[in-house]
């Protein structure tokens, strides 16, 4: 017998992302949901999450950003002018900060300014600090110093209970024997959990026939390697 994915039940924490959609917790995000949901009573107004590709990084970066109303950058494009512009005690997430810094200049100011106008600041990185090479003296000593919490891989509580969100924001019904099969045969994050879900309505869509394991063998044949 089929089961509804609503019928599905998992021991996970679970809240609105602020106007986001619906971010599951477990024990591979839990501590950075927590620096999320802590702020602003911070300790230091500048922290760094670090995880792989695909752990959820961006999804909380949104989802404090929405929190603090804060302007968005990638590391690649922050200038000193951006930073020069930013008015005492607003907020700044700077994202990617392992995939190239346009100025390394104006990330080593911004640090400054978090000490001396009240900034806050949440960055993002697949790599933790101490592991990054920079030109400017200092700036590694001073990320190095941040707060930081890392995000795993998803785990497979989490990842099912992703699978299952995503099929009923579709409006699927998909026996838990389909989830199962998936969660050992896909890559561990959220970014393909989107893709799989995707490419299984299409499949199921296009050919009139329900969601089995044998159709969503089909739609994961369909994906290729997933890129950076």
């Amino acid at each position: 017998m089929t089961a509804a994915p609503q019928q599905l039940v998992f021991d996970l924490a679970h809240r609105q992302a602020l106007g986001a959609e619906d971010f599951l917790v477990s024990s591979s995000n839990a501590a950075a949901v927590e620096l999320i949901d802590s702020w602003p009573a911070w300790a230091y107004r500048a922290c760094l999450v670090v995880g792989p590709a695909g752990s959820g990084k961006s999804h909380l970066a949104n989802v404090w950003q929405l929190k603090s109303s804060a302007a968005l950058f990638t590391a690649g494009k922050l200038s000193d002018a951006d930073v020069a512009a930013l008015p005492e005690g607003s907020a700044l997430v700077v994202e990617d900060i392992d995939r190239g810094i346009a100025d390394e200049q104006a990330l080593f100011h911004l640090l400054n300014r978090v000490r001396e106008s009240g900034l806050n600041v949440l960055m993002t990185s697949r790599i933790a600090a101490g592991d990054l090479q920079f030109r400017v003296p200092d700036l590694r000593s001073r990320l190095r110093a941040l707060p930081m919490v890392e995000l795993d891989t998803p785990d497979e509580a989490l990842l099912r209970a992703v699978l299952v969100k995503l099929f009923c924001d579709r409006q699927l019904n998909v026996d838990p024997a389909v989830i199962g099969y998936l969660c050992l045969r896909m890559e561990r994050s959220m970014e393909a959990a989107a893709r799989v879900v995707a490419a299984i309505d299409r499949l199921a869509l296009a050919t009139h026939r329900k969601v089995t394991r044998p159709l969503a063998a089909e739609a994961l044949a369909t994906l290729t390697e997933p890129r950076e």
